[in-house]
């Protein structure tokens, strides 16, 4: 199998997979959606809230803060040395006091340490009146996407066949519908000849063969060569959590092996 990444950012990869099957790829795919472990707060103590939301709906949403995840630095709670107790190397410890009247971002919840500080500062929690409070603390521990939400680092995950357009020369009278129809505007009558600009922009929806009444044009997709994109929530970069489903995937597949 090879790799190519036709766009990365820091929180978004869009990946060409080459030779390789549509099954191993949608096998990267649960893993970065479930299996990758992930910083979220499950542990909430709150110590004093006049505004106007129950506890546990402040709760669900510090819950859904995303927070970086140094996973060199961090052990599973349960597997942790300390036996579940909540120790540095397990433990991510957050303090939030704040009075109004304002709103209170996730940026006003405070880290132990400021390498653990919130991802996006913007995201709003609850908005306080004149004489609210909200006081608590809050504890942060790894978990993984398939036990809850908030441990999932990536979202907007899906992926294509790579698309192959094939243009017949001899039935192609350039009557442009297939032009017009395309949604993605890929297509283009240069030089007294239909072109593809973008090729890896296809969808694969067919609108232009469907369109053309003299069946010039065809569109099929590559089973051996697959586009795959997605987004994190800032928790990891795109690049890291590809890195992570990878190492998580191969060493499934050798404790099936030895299994075997």
């Amino acid at each position: 199998m090879k790799l190519k990444f036709l766009e990365i950012k820091d929180d978004y990869a869009k990946i060409l997979f080459e030779d390789t099957k549509p099954y191993f790829v949608n096998a990267i795919r649960r893993t970065l959606i479930s299996d990758i472990p992930k910083l979220a707060i499950e542990t909430v103590t709150i110590y004093d809230n006049t505004s106007a939301l129950f506890d546990e709906i402040i709760a669900h949403r510090l819950g859904l803060i995303p927070l970086p995840t140094h996973l060199d630095l961090l052990n599973f709670r349960n597997e942790c040395s300390c036996g579940g107790k909540g120790c540095p190397s397990c433990t991510v410890h957050y303090t939030l006091s704040k009075e109004g009247e304002c709103v209170v971002y996730s940026g006003d919840l405070r880290p132990e340490d400021p390498m653990w500080a919130v991802v996006d500062k913007n995201i709003p929690i609850v908005k306080l009146l004149k004489n609210q409070r909200l006081i608590l603390e809050a504890e942060a521990e790894l978990g993984t996407g398939k036990e809850h939400a908030k441990w999932q680092v990536v979202c907007g995950i899906g992926y294509k066949y790579y698309p192959v357009i094939e243009i017949d020369e001899n039935k192609c009278n350039l009557c442009g519908a297939c032009v017009e129809a395309c949604p993605r505007d890929i297509l283009q009558i240069k030089r007294n000849k239909l072109q593809v600009k973008n090729v890896e922009e296809c969808i694969l929806c067919k609108s232009c063969s469907e369109a053309c009444r003299r069946e010039a044009i065809n569109v099929k997709g590559d089973e051996t060569r697959i586009i795959m994109q997605y987004e994190t929530d800032g928790s990891m970069t795109a690049k890291e959590a590809l890195k992570q489903a990878l190492k998580i995937l191969s060493r499934k597949y050798e404790e099936l092996e030895k299994a075997l």
